[in-house]
């Protein structure tokens, strides 16, 4: 790999494991507010490291660069910002004396702060002033460096659509004066439903990438991971949900090796290699579902653990306990309901009953047009029918599903599918 290559990776690398941390502690100091400009001066940094870079070589510690680089930026921001009156009514007084502005920048955007910045981040984009849409829309840009055509693809809607919730959200942190701080107990449980689901679909592109080459994308899995452990640590924040959704991540996670073969060609759960799943993050995530125990009612996160479990503690797919699963499903269509999940639940009902009874399942899945562009449903119905031995069908819906999909990896294996037909 020639020099400019490794460089480009590296900040690839950086952009998504330093960005929210970045952004969080820009945030503290120009507050939520002036959001946008948080995201530039992070914009900025990373431009000049990759352009510093190409000519200088990678320093020592790449991160402590980008930290020194985005005070010194956050300074001159400062400066001119001042010099133009634009934010400086919400500056604190500190910032706004040039005796004391240095200081409290370099203070301010301080490393051993930033698993705190993150968590206080994390809880502001989800200020109740916005939708839940945007409050997950946001902590997927700030904090993840979602891009927008990736927070479209996990929302499923389209590229302006999540450009003007962007903007909206923005705009509203300038009308309401929003602060830079966790809110108070009642409301922090409020907020925390959305601070998961960002995190939840975070890992999910991690763990089944939409746009990237890779199938895989393991420093996404890695930010869901840091990210729900924060909230997990925090003594402000009720743990329940995550542990939940921890244990979910780690189960999910310890498969990862076991996923592809050496060509890169996805091998689906009957066909892994279970040697190959990672024991210590199955033991991690028995831990965190045994600390996730339920109060009054059950969440979603602990539904799709306690799945998870099942497939982690199954020595090979034949013993899978499909009845378990099932009951999981059956209690997640009960309290969250989704015609995604009444397509898993249709999976497993194929699982127990064979083919032509899961392909009624289907068929009697409420809502089935929601799913008219999601393509697991036609990708699904091909396999059942290659289990009928209905060829021509079964090529047909694994042709439809190609054209549903960016994925190569998805798309190679459905290839194979139509070659088995």
């Amino acid at each position: 790999m020639d020099n400019a290559s490794n460089i480009e990776q590296t900040v690839e690398h950086l952009f998504r494991t330093e960005w929210g941390k970045l952004v969080a502690v820009l945030t503290k100091l120009f507050g939520p507010q002036n959001l946008q400009l948080a995201e530039d001066v992070v914009q900025d940094t990373l431009l000049n490291a990759f352009n510093n870079w190409k000519i200088n070589g990678l320093p020592q510690n790449p991160s402590a660069w980008l930290f020194t680089a985005a005070r010194n930026k956050a300074i001159d921001v400062l400066r001119q910002q001042k010099r133009q009156n634009d934010i400086s009514k919400n500056l604190t007084p500190l910032l706004q004396s040039e005796y004391s502005l240095v200081p409290t920048v370099q203070d301010t955007i301080n490393t051993n702060t930033i698993d705190d910045d993150q968590l206080r981040m994390m809880f502001v984009c989800c200020h109740p002033s916005l939708s839940t849409e945007a409050q997950v829309s946001l902590i997927l840009r700030t904090l993840c460096g979602f891009s927008v055509t990736e927070i479209a693809k996990a929302f499923v809607t389209g590229y302006d659509t999540i450009e003007k919730r962007l903007t909206r959200a923005r705009q509203t942190f300038r009308e309401n004066n929003v602060q830079f701080e966790l809110p108070n107990a009642s409301e922090l449980d409020g907020r925390l439903d959305n601070v998961l689901l960002a995190i939840y679909l975070l890992f999910n592109e991690g763990y089944n990438s939409t746009q990237h080459e890779d199938l895989i994308r393991k420093d996404l899995m890695q930010e869901a991971m840091q990210l729900c452990e924060l909230i997990c640590r925090s003594p402000a924040v009720e743990h329940s949900k995550a542990h939940a959704l921890m244990a979910l991540i780690c189960f999910t996670a310890s498969r990862n090796e076991a996923r592809q073969d050496e060509l890169g060609n996805i091998l689906l759960l009957k066909q892994q290699d279970r040697s190959k799943w990672n024991i210590e993050l199955i033991r991690k995530g028995i831990f965190h579902l045994e600390a996730s125990e339920p109060g009054e009612h059950i969440s979603r996160y602990q539904l799709e653990a306690g799945i998870a479990y099942e497939h982690a503690r199954a020595i090979n797919y034949k013993l899978t306990d499909w009845k378990n699963i099932l009951q999981c499903y059956e209690l997640m269509c009960r309290f969250y309901y989704s015609p995604v999940v009444e397509l898993n639940r249709a999976i497993v009902i194929s699982e127990l009953h064979g083919p032509a009874e899961g392909i009624k399942a289907i068929e009697a899945i409420s809502n089935l047009a929601v799913l008219k562009n999601y393509y697991l449903l036609p990708a699904t119905l091909g396999e059942l029918h290659l289990q009928l031995s209905d060829h021509e069908k079964a090529n047909q819906y694994f042709a439809e599903a190609m054209t549903l999909t960016r994925s190569a990896a998805e798309k190679k294996l459905l290839q194979q599918k139509m070659s088995q037909s």
